[in-house]
Formats: structure tokens, sequence, C-alpha cells
């Protein structure tokens, strides 16, 4: 993997598209001071993920941006692009190159993008430290930094130490492990401040959950013995009420059949009461009737006679007249008394009897009074013209009687056989009655057994009302079977039911409320165990991270002493030096405030933080020292270039970034450290900012800067002796 090339577009003095092509050897950067060559660096530690405005030598974000001149206006944002050859598969990727871009807007936003997706610093920053890049390690000196090994503080320079031997993305992960601890343990110290916030509550609720549960085992129980016992009761009535059912409709059906049968005995009844010989006797009752009519009129005719008498009475003489008179008065009392007495019979027989008497009587009476009544003699022709009269009538009457004392001994004959027969119809009516009446007697028993089922029903559905219950929720519900002592149910209801009243009712809110704390409770009490468990992986992690970062690190110290003193040697014409680790403990001072009822106590509590840092010692061949302090400028440098190298040789980095690291050197230094950088070349990229013709001499590529009329910076390429114009869009 190697750096193909960098493209810069309004950052800094860079305010075109600028684009500039690295070879895999070494790439030299010269130009006039001012000229932008310095702006190259600091875009490249920028897009490396550097954050602070003073290490790219501005005060803020904005000042990273092409302010604009008098004769170029500014732009509105910067933009800078490292292109990575990733044939070899360097990183883990498809791709044959990666690009990595970072963008910034004067309002201070800013993108990061590899291969063209949006991704975070975070991500940009552990990307380059898996290729053992970074801001904090040597891959970038900026100008002014050539003796940075050296005065950096030990443990700073642990950390350049660290991102050269590629152990820096094990730091970052440590760092964000221990940064995940740290918010890790927070949240399980505010969680379990949570829990004991609610846990009060939870018991006051649980015991009132403790409560509803024995009320729900009270209430369960109370529910199978209810359901038990009533739909045992239920399930009898309903079962009694159906064999009542049955039995009625048995019945109806018997008292349907029997009315109709009685119908049909009803009917016959009748058509033998409308049959001739009732007829025959209706008529000769008819014939009756007449006969009494016309006894009747004999009456009158009497009647009639009486009054005639009396007139011709009154004509004789007075004493004569009234002895005849009151003789004939007693004698017509006397007819009259005889035929009042023959109407009175109710046989004929006897009124033709009564008549005969009556009318021998009148002509006795007429015989004796013969001589006595010539003078009369109209009268009394007219008196026996009315015997005549009378005596006729008789005969007809008497004739009339013969023939309705044969008919009715007929009729008497044949009425006595439809006696018998209407008798014998009636009675099997009146049986038939009879049948009906018992059997509508049995189904007003049944009724009344069913009222008595409707009774308990009822009584039933009012207890199951006191309940709050109803009695369909029992059909379908089936009884269990076998034996029961339902005196000991309904004892152990009456039991239960007290027992349920003694609990109360439970307030459902509460319920709710207690099942939703407890439910937080428990999430709470979930959120502790993962919060504790990814506190105790990530101190695992934390540990194997930092053993591993140990044990690498210390690994490779001695492999860099013996380098850095061979690199000393060279550079210094003999001594030595060598890097060694020191370790110390930090204290650290925590101010704890514990309040209580309004009173507060501070403790001071003392950590002691493990740190590990790197000494160097070195030794002049003609020159004493004591402390690196007594270095000059130069020698800083020369010790800082001789542990460069030592590193880079150790683990070589994909490239490196000097700018002016070699400004403090004397001629015969420069060249050693021309010959260094091409010496590493091989396995190192170079990109040198320098106004060092030794180091000019070795380039594979000679970029110049100049600054345009405009106030932009302008690149050129010198490349095997020959010049070509940069790439300017």
């Amino acid at each position: 993997m190697f750096l193909k090339s960098l493209e810069l577009n309004g950052f800094k003095s860079f305010a075109q598209k600028t684009t500039l092509e690295f070879p895999k050897g070494i790439t030299s950067i010269v130009g006039p001071n001012g000229s932008g060559k310095s702006n190259i660096i600091d875009a490249i530690r920028w897009l490396l993920g550097e954050r602070e405005a003073k290490n790219l030598r501005g005060s803020k974000v904005e000042n990273l941006i092409f302010a604009g001149t008098p004769k170029k206006p500014r732009v509105a944002m910067a933009q800078v692009a490292l292109f990575f050859d990733n044939s070899s598969g360097f990183f883990p990727t498809d791709f044959s190159e990666v690009s990595v871009m970072r963008r910034v807007s004067r309002d201070g936003n800013s993108q990061y993008f590899i291969n063209k997706s949006e991704v975070r610093l975070k991500d940009v920053v552990d990307f380059f430290a898996r290729a053992r890049l970074g801001t904090k390690g040597l891959a970038i000196i900026n100008q002014g930094s050539s003796d940075l090994f050296v005065r950096v503080s030990p443990e700073e320079r642990r950390v350049m130490i660290e991102e050269v031997l590629g152990l820096r993305e094990f730091q970052l992960k440590k760092s964000e492990a221990e940064r995940k601890l740290e918010n890790t343990n927070f949240n399980l110290e505010k969680v379990k401040a949570m829990v004991e916030e609610v846990l009060p509550r939870l018991r006051m609720l649980k015991r009132q959950t403790a409560k509803w549960e024995k009320r729900s085992e009270v209430e369960k129980e109370l529910n199978e013995l209810e359901n038990n016992y009533f739909s045992f009761k239920i399930f009898e009535i309903k079962k009694e009420k159906e064999k009542i059912n049955v039995i009625e409709k048995d019945l109806e059906i018997k008292i349907g059949e029997r009315g109709k049968e009685l119908k049909i005995l009803e009917g016959e009844v009748e058509r033998i009461e409308k049959r001739p010989e009732q007829k025959s006797f209706s008529e000769i009752n008819i014939q009756k009737k007449e006969f009494l009519n016309k006894q009747l009129n004999i009456q009158k005719e009497i009647s009639r006679l009486e009054a005639k008498l009396e007139f011709l009475s009154e004509q004789k003489e007075t004493e004569e007249i009234d002895f005849k008179k009151d003789e004939l008065f007693i004698f017509l009392k006397d007819v009259k008394g005889e035929l009042e007495k023959a109407i009175a019979f109710s046989e004929k027989g006897e009124i033709i009897e009564a008549t005969k008497r009556l009318i021998e009587k009148i002509e006795r009476f007429l015989n004796s009074k013969s001589g006595k009544t010539s003078e009369r003699k109209p009268q009394i022709e007219e008196i026996a013209k009315l015997k005549e009269e009378l005596s006729k009538e008789i005969n007809i009457i008497e004739g009339e009687l013969k023939k309705l004392e044969n008919l009715e001994l007929e009729t008497t004959l044949r009425l006595e056989d439809f006696n018998k027969r209407f008798q014998k119809a009636y009675e099997a009516v009146e049986a038939k009655k009879g049948e009906i009446s018992s059997l509508e007697s049995q189904r007003q028993k049944i009724i009344f057994e069913r009222e008595k089922y409707d009774l308990k029903f009822s009584d039933i559905e009012a207890q199951l009302l006191q309940i709050g219950r109803k009695a369909e929720e029992f059909y379908n519900i089936k009884p269990e079977s076998g034996s029961h002592d339902w005196f000991e149910t309904e004892r152990r209801m009456f039991k239960l039911r007290a027992e349920m009243a003694n609990i109360g009712e439970i307030d459902e809110s509460l319920l709710k409320e207690a099942g939703e704390t407890e439910k937080h409770y428990n999430f709470l009490s979930t959120q502790i165990a993962d919060l504790e468990k990814a506190s105790e992986d990530l101190k695992v992690l934390i540990k194997d991270l930092r053993d591993k970062i140990h044990s690498e690190f210390e690994g490779a110290i001695h492999s860099i002493n013996e380098k850095f003193n061979e690199f000393f040697k060279l550079m210094f014409e003999g001594g030595h030096a060598k890097i060694k680790i020191k370790k110390y403990e930090l204290r650290i001072k925590n101010n704890n405030e514990n309040g209580e009822e309004g009173e507060s106590d501070k403790t001071e509590e003392e950590t002691e933080e493990e740190k590990i840092g790197i000494d160097i010692e070195v030794s002049l061949p003609r020159k004493k020292i004591t402390s690196l302090e007594m270095l000059s400028g130069g020698e800083k440098s020369l010790v800082s270039i001789a542990a460069l190298f030592a590193l880079i040789s150790v683990s070589p980095p994909p490239f490196l970034v000097l700018d002016e690291i070699d400004a403090p050197l004397d001629e015969k230094n420069s060249q050693r450290f021309a010959n260094l950088i091409k010496e590493f070349a091989y396995q190192t990229q170079f990109i040198i900012v320098t106004h060092n013709r030794a180091v000019m001499e070795v380039a594979d590529v000679l970029y110049g800067v100049t600054m345009n009329e405009d106030g932009t910076s302008r690149v050129l390429s010198l490349k095997f002796e020959e010049s070509v114009a940069v790439k300017t869009v």
C-alpha cells in the first residue's frame, strides 16, 4: 500500500483544485517561504483526523478555507482527499484504490468520506490507526518539530512509539473501552439510584399484590365451588324440568287425542238427537198442544152457555126464576168443576170421560126440568144443539185420541231404543270427559311441579345476583360427577365470601401500578445486570488490550534500542543512546460528597493510576551531559532523527511526511539524513518539504510551490530532470 495522490480544493492557499501524484519512493517539495509548501503538510495532517487548529497553524476551522485575495474571491468550503493504492490488499476492502476525503464549510460543518461513503471522524481515525498512521506519532513531523521526540514528555513519547508500532489501534480501542466503562459505571450508579428510589414503593405495592393474590386464590376456589355448586343445582333443575316438559307434552298429546275422541262422541250424540224418533216425539207433543187448545175452546163455549142461562133465568117470575136460577147455578158450578178437573188431567182419556159425564149430567138436568121450561123452549133447543155439537166434538177428539195413542205406543217403543242408544253415547261422552278431566288434573299437578322448580331456579338466580353472577354462566359448565356434601360446600362458600370481605376490594390502579413498577424494577434489575456484565466485560477487554499493548510494546523496546543506538552512533560518530520504560503512579484526589439530613461531609479519596513513559539516555562521544536539556538544538534534532529511523526500521509506516526537519542539520549531517532516507525509501514512502540540496538530490519527484499573482499557491513538478505543469483544474 502506498499514497498515490493528494487532492486539494479550497484548502488554505490552494483555492483551485490541485492534485499532487506521489511515487513509491521519495517526493521533495520545495519553494520559497510563504509559497504554501507547509499547507500541503497541514492538509495531510488535517485529513488524518487532526482536530487542534493550532497544530494546523490556525486559530479556528474557518482559517483552513481559502479566505480570498484582492484578485481572487474566497471559497465556501475546503476539501482534501488522499488516494491509496490497495492492490496489495492492505486495507480490508475489495477496492484496489481507497480514497479518504474530508470537507469543511464556513459554518464549521465537517464531513468525512471513505470511498465516497460518508463516515464519522472516529471511523477515519480508526482507518488510519490500522495503517500505523495518525497525528500523535511521527508519521507527520511539522516544521520546527525536528527535535519533537526529545522535547515531549515521556508519556507523549510512549504514544509516538505506540503509533509507529501499530499499537495506536489498540490504544484507541482501549480508550473507547475505558470511555464506555466510565459511561457504563455512571449509568450503573444512575440505575442503582433509580432502583433505590423505586424499591420502597415496590415493596408497598407488593404487599397490595400479595393481598390481591390471596384474594385471587380465595376467589378462584370460591369460583370453582360456585361453578360446581350452581352448575349442579341448575343442571338438576333443568333435568327435572325437562322430565316435566316431556310428561306435560305427553299429557297434552293425550288430552288432544281425547278431545278429538270427545268431539267424535258428541257428534254421535248430536246425530242421535236429530233422528226421526225424536222428530215423531216432537210432533206428538205438538198435537198435544193442539188438543189442549181445543179444550180451551170448549171451556169458552161453556162460559158462553152460562151467560145465556143466566139471561133466561132473569125472564121468569121472581120466585121461580130465583129458585131455578140458584139450582142452575149450582148445576153449572158442578159442571164447571168437573170440566176444570178434567182439564187438569194430563191424560186424554180422562178428559174425554169427564166431558161425557158432563153431557149426561146436562141431559139429566134438562129432563128433570122439561115440564117447567116449556115456555123456554127456544133456549132449551139451543142448549140441545150445543149438546149435539159438543158430542160431535167429543167423537172427533176420541178419534184423534185413538190415533195418538197408537202413534204414542209406536213412538214410545222407538223412543226407548233411542234412549238406550242416547244413554250409551252420553255415557261414552261423560267417560271421555272424565278421562280428559283426569289428564287435565295430572297436567295441573305437573304444571305445579314445574312452577316449584321455577321458584327454585328464581331462588338460584337471586343468590347469583347477590354475588354478581348470572345463571347463563353455568349453562355450559358440566358439574363434577360423584357424590357431594352440598351442605359442606355451602358452608365453605360462606366462609370464603367472608374471607374475601375481610380482605376487601383491591384498587385496580394499584395492581396496574404494581405490575408497571415491578416491570420497571425488573427492567432496571436487568439493566444493572447487563451494565455489571458490560462493566466486567469492558474491564476484561481493557486488561486484555493493556496486556497486549504492554507485551508488544515492551517486546519491541529491545529491537528499537539496538537500532536507536546504531543510528545514534551513525549521526554522532560515536557515543551511545537508549530508551527505557519508566513506570510511575499518578495519584488523583477525588472529592466525594455524601449528604444526610441536611448535613454534608466531604471526604477525599486518592486513587492510583499506573502510567508508563519513555525516557531517553544518551552519551555523546566528546561531550559529557547529565540531561537532555544540555543538548543543543541541532543535537536534539539528530537524537530525534536517530530515534525516527530506529522506529521505522523496526515497524515501517506506509509513508512519512516531514516538514523541514533537516533545517537544523549541517551539511555533513544533511548528507547522512539524505542517505538514510534513500536507504529506507524501499519500504517507506517519504514526502519531504526541504531546502536541503542533498535531500533534493535523492528525490524521485520534486515539486515546486510558488505563489501566483492572485495570492494562490501553484505547484510545479520535476521528474528525472523534466518539468511538467502540475494538474490544475
